[in-house]
């Protein structure tokens, strides 16, 4: 039988005696299996703890198995049917409080593993152009003809035991964003050039930080975090949009020059790692400022695609300091899409028509921004390089005449 091990150790806490299985120190709390292109599978393991893993491949039949030392089942977690190239995926403890679990495939594939904190991603044969290397404000890792898709984290706010705001109705938040965020992934996919990506596709908790981190990890060009607002006064309705404030931004420059970990983790090609102190708080203020800047752009096109939706509560985009905000390298927007304490908006937002209008008009704005400011390597670029060459032709034709 053919075996071939790929073992990845990464700073984990540490492991108790074998047997201790009921104290273990790590728990598998989450657990997501998406297909990627036309042939490929992601499998994300979200941990309490940094994982310290074993993954290995055997034939006869296919399989991927996954090792992980001293760790349990969150109670209550149920894994996920198979999909895509993964008939089935199953799991279990073993002797010494490893858990394992097997990725039963339909043909041989070698996993790719990724770990980024407590997440922990392995994915399986095709993936789309853009996961191939990552994907900044600016995307250095294609050519400028490489025609790749961007690509839009969409975040749904809140979930699991974390329903958000409550509306006088019964609504939760909670279900009515999930619902909204997945309108806007389906509209995004359905354009050509773009690919949507769901930090949560079902009604799970998800820590805001391994929002972001899953985020990165599928190399996002921009977030999009999707909240129904409420507030003590139920007469009060609209949309608002926000970008991260400046302060906000300060601190966390502040924690990734800090971190180590994040020192090579930048987007656009800047690393950290082998930079002088001095000058390592500069590439991470000008990261910084393309990204604000880029963001308030893409946050004002949305904002006045929403006021042909609604009511709009702030007229202009607004900054605060809100955690999921904080990745300093990927644009980032939470969009408050309407007052859920309002009787007459919490209505509207139960139906899925409502739901479609807010959806349609998010991703309108983030079109048209793209549009105007496409990310090198992608089919945006082409396309606005093709639209500039034809309009400079007919210039020319013009003059020659």
């Amino acid at each position: 039988m053919l075996s071939r091990l790929f073992s990845t150790v990464l700073p984990t806490a540490v492991l108790l005696l074998a047997g201790q299985q009921a104290s273990a120190a790590n728990s598998l709390r989450q657990v997501s299996l998406e297909t990627t292109g036309t042939d490929g599978v992601r499998l994300q393991l979200q941990l309490s703890a940094p994982p310290r893993q074993k993954v290995f491949s055997l034939d006869s039949p296919h399989r991927v198995i996954i090792d992980l030392p001293a760790t349990a089942l969150a109670r209550g977690l149920k894994l996920p049917k198979g999909a895509g190239p993964v008939r089935a995926l199953r799991g279990g403890a073993r002797p010494g409080g490893t858990l394992r679990l097997v990725l039963e495939l339909d043909r041989e594939l070698d996993p790719k593993v990724t770990a980024t904190g407590t997440l922990l991603t392995i994915e399986l044969g095709g993936m789309p152009a853009a996961h191939a290397a990552p994907t900044p404000v600016r995307a250095a890792h294609a050519p400028a003809d490489g025609g790749r898709d961007i690509i839009v984290a969409v975040d749904a706010g809140h979930g699991g035991e974390d329903p958000g705001a409550t509306g006088a109705g019964g609504t939760h938040e909670k279900d009515v964003v999930l619902a909204i965020a997945r309108a806007l992934a389906r509209r995004i996919d359905a354009e050509p050039g773009m690919h949507a990506y769901l930090t949560r596709d079902a009604d799970v908790f998800v820590p805001l930080r391994q929002r972001i981190d899953r985020a990165r990890s599928a190399h996002a060009d921009i977030f999009v975090s999707v909240h129904a607002d409420s507030i003590r006064n139920r007469e009060i309705s609209g949309s608002s949009v926000y970008v991260l404030s400046e302060r906000g931004a300060s601190s966390e420059a502040a924690r990734w020059l800090a971190e180590q970990e994040n020192a090579a983790d930048l987007k656009g090609g800047v690393s950290l790692r082998d930079v002088d102190d001095s000058v390592a708080p500069v590439l991470m203020d000008l990261l910084q400022t393309t990204s604000l800047a880029s963001s308030m752009e893409a946050a004002g096109r949305v904002l006045g695609q929403l006021d042909h939706v609604g009511t709009i509560r702030r007229t202009a985009v607004q900054q605060a300091g809100f955690l999921v905000l904080k990745s300093p390298d990927i644009p980032s927007m939470l969009v408050e899409t309407a007052y859920i304490s309002n009787p007459g908006e919490e209505k509207k937002l139960r139906t899925p028509a409502y739901q479609g209008q807010i959806a349609a008009a998010i991703f309108d704005g983030v079109r048209e921004y793209f549009r105007q400011s496409p990310p090198d390597g992608t089919l945006f670029a082409q396309q606005r390089e093709t639209a500039r060459a034809a309009s400079a032709n007919m210039v020319a034709d013009s003059i020659a005449r």
